[in-house]
């Protein structure tokens, strides 16, 4: 589907590019003066949702004392991290700092880990025995692994041998390092999971670029995608782009022609497939995935392994007074993706300000859109606006956008400036 048969993308992208980062950023108007007595709320995350909301709930009612537990630092974005196994972008350009939410939104930072939560109590409890209370919790915790779901796999293998580097930072060195070590005429061997799981393009956008590296420093070398699944988030596009840009250098199995893994071997560095072993010098597999950790010991996942909410406000259907967003929740037809962790931080805020005014929140609009980069001057995006339905979230009729199928070089390059445009312009909305 052409976005110019809707909107033009232009006209689109620099509505995504100038700050409206949310079709929710319409509910929220100008913040609200202090009233009463200060109210506390909590948010266990520091990714795009749970930064998002931070700095969002203090900007609508600065009289919310909003403390961020985060363990980390420095957080480094899944977003651009595709970039750096590319040699594209280092370390440093996808680090992200807490210091603008502490000093100029005066959001109580605490670095470290949450570790229970009491909704009885409405308290959390951190690594560190500090206990903090709240009067809504907002819970942003990312993903956490299946680990035993490919035998022969595990955490430690993972931190070892064989990364998933699909939380960014020592998986994305430890991934990068391999490659830049394996011989020319090595085959990368890439495995990612069945859905649901956070960045469905990810893994098409990793092959591209790993493609992109290996053609300019290693063009022996092949990559191999072993796909549970027998389609893929932009199939045609990144098909398409490989044909041109990377040809015969990247093999896509699908689940029915032998690319489901059924065991993996990390000391011989084999992939057992239901049609037979594979040999990688590199393999990248990508376990199933599920909410994170503290989702699953607070008791806020259902059967599926991830959390129900309302999407008026992402309150938990489970546990009342606590809001989950981002890659943990269950969002309806939106992905799990960065953007729409920052997009429903953003309605999270602007429902809980109004529950602690005792109003009714309204009823938010949604985005998502993700930028996809198969080569330097190479790029292709999806785009969509949600909207609540008694079926739940649901995307509204026309208003996606696909990049149009032999699109271009002008387009295509288009795109990938874009794609740098959309994410600094996210990061410095989340961070600041």
């Amino acid at each position: 589907m052409n976005m110019s048969q809707k909107i033009s993308r232009r006209d689109f992208s620099k509505l995504l590019l100038t700050g409206a980062t949310s079709a929710s950023l319409g509910l929220f108007g100008t913040p609200s003066r202090a009233f009463g007595a200060s109210k506390r709320v909590v948010v266990i995350g520091g990714g795009f949702g749970g930064a998002a909301a931070a700095k969002y709930l203090r900007k609508l009612d600065p009289s919310i004392a909003v403390t961020l537990v985060e363990p980390k630092a420095v957080f480094h974005t899944c977003p651009f991290s595709n970039w750096v196994l590319a040699g594209l972008r280092t370390m440093n350009d996808i680090s992200q700092t807490y210091t603008v939410l502490k000093n100029k939104y005066q959001v109580n930072v605490i670095a470290d880990s949450a570790v229970a939560i009491d909704s009885t109590r409405s308290t959390v409890k951190l690594k560190n025995g500090m206990v903090l209370s709240y009067d809504r919790l907002i819970v942003s915790p990312g993903i956490d692994f299946k680990w035993d779901a490919v035998p022969g796999h595990s955490e430690a293998l993972a931190n070892t041998r064989i990364p998933h580097a699909y939380q960014a930072g020592p998986q994305t060195t430890l991934l990068l390092n391999q490659l830049q070590s394996m011989r020319n005429g090595g085959k990368v061997i890439i495995c990612p999971p069945a859905n649901p799981f956070r960045c469905p393009p990810g893994p098409y956008e990793r092959a591209s670029l790993i493609a992109h590296y290996l053609k300019a420093k290693k063009p022996l070398s092949k990559i191999l995608i072993l796909d549970p699944k027998d389609k893929f988030s932009k199939q045609g596009l990144f098909k398409q782009g490989w044909e041109k840009l990377y040809p015969g250098m990247i093999e896509w199995r699908s689940g029915v022609t032998g690319g489901k893994v059924v065991k993996i071997d990390g000391t011989t560095m084999t992939v057992t497939t239901e049609f037979g072993e594979e040999k990688g010098d590199v393999i990248n597999l990508i376990p199933p995935q599920k909410a994170g950790k503290i989702a699953f010991e607070a008791g806020l996942t259902d059967a599926s392994g991830w959390c129900p909410v309302n999407p008026v406000s992402f309150e938990s259907t489970i546990h009342p007074g606590i809001h989950v967003i981002g890659d943990s929740s269950i969002a309806g037809v939106m992905p799990k993706s960065g953007y729409a962790a920052s997009s429903q931080g953003k309605v999270a805020a602007a429902a809980i300000v109004r529950l602690l005014q005792g109003k009714v929140p309204a009823s938010p609009s949604l985005v998502n859109t993700c930028y996809s980069l198969i080569g330097t001057d190479y790029a292709i995006s999806v785009a969509g606006v949600y909207k609540l339905t008694a079926d739940g979230v649901v995307e509204i009729p026309g208003s996606g956008g696909l990049t149009p199928m032999n699109a271009d070089a002008d387009q295509l390059r288009e795109e990938a400036s874009f794609a740098v445009g959309w994410y600094n312009n996210i990061v410095h909305d989340t961070w600041g």
